[in-house]
């Protein structure tokens, strides 16, 4: 096999090659308790509105080390149930080595396990999404005046 040459080319590279759009927006969010689900989907479909990516991806990424990004459903009990979960998994008042330290290991915990980013896929620029899903910023250590999240649409 020689180096450097093409020895694959996709369809999509034949004629017209498509331009990659990269669109970029931060949301400061404001959570008023120690444990709460914020709902973020408007601000995320915006967001995709706004970047012209017809096909792509969404990345929806919150950059802290108490905080997480997840999909599921707004309904009040599933919320309530949620955060009922995180506080069995990841009790406040565990014996955390980090508590030494912060007294917020347990935050640092569910996100880690959480994650604190989603990526969504974007077609004919619309974020694809199930019925029942919504993007949820999941404070785990507030209130906190601002909260970052980002949101970057590439695609084209």
């Amino acid at each position: 096999m020689a180096l450097g040459r093409v020895l694959y080319k996709p369809r999509w590279c034949v004629g017209a090659v498509p331009t990659l759009k990269i669109y970029f927006k931060e949301l400061s969010i404001k959570t008023a308790r120690r444990k709460e689900l914020v709902d973020i989907t408007y601000e995320v479909e915006k967001a995709v509105a706004e970047s012209g990516v017809a096909n792509g991806l969404c990345l929806v990424f919150a950059p802290h080390a108490t905080a997480a990004v997840i999909a599921n459903e707004h309904e009040r009990g599933l919320m309530n149930d949620i955060l009922r979960k995180f506080a069995e998994e990841f009790p406040d008042d565990g014996a955390w080595e980090h508590n030494r330290i912060d007294d917020n290991a347990a935050a640092h915990l569910a996100s880690a396990f959480v994650g604190s980013a989603r990526i969504f896929p974007v077609k004919d620029g619309r974020i694809v999404r199930g019925t029942w899903q919504n993007i949820f910023l999941v404070e785990l250590d507030g209130p906190r005046a601002s909260r970052r999240v980002v949101i970057e649409v590439i695609g084209e």
